[in-house]
């Protein structure tokens, strides 16, 4: 798996993006449910978010994301930049090397 830092921008004031927030959380807990996400949140001020995700390309994750709610709608746009972890916490050492939760 490769591991990648997803940021997102509002493309529109908060007050436009808010109201998809429920179904913004139905998509990531999909994610979570996959194994795919690790963690996420909204940057402050609430201008866009951050998540940590892994996927087997970049191409796998932007797929993906086709259906985000928000990339749908047109009020956010997303960058997807791949790292490569080198250190971490013990707890979440299965998630970064692959193994099943």
């Amino acid at each position: 798996m490769k591991h990648f830092i997803v940021e997102a921008t509002y493309l529109v004031p908060f007050e436009a993006v808010a109201p998809l927030i429920p179904s913004h959380r139905d998509f990531l807990k999909d994610g979570y449910d996959r194994g795919l996400f690790l963690c996420s949140g909204p940057k402050e001020p609430p201008v866009g978010g951050f998540l940590v995700a892994r996927a087997e390309s970049r191409e796998d994750l932007e797929t993906l994301f086709e259906a985000e709610p928000f990339r749908r709608a047109g009020v956010a746009r997303f960058t997807f930049t791949e790292f490569r972890p080198v250190m971490r916490q013990e707890w979440c050492e299965p998630w970064f090397t692959g193994e099943p939760a």
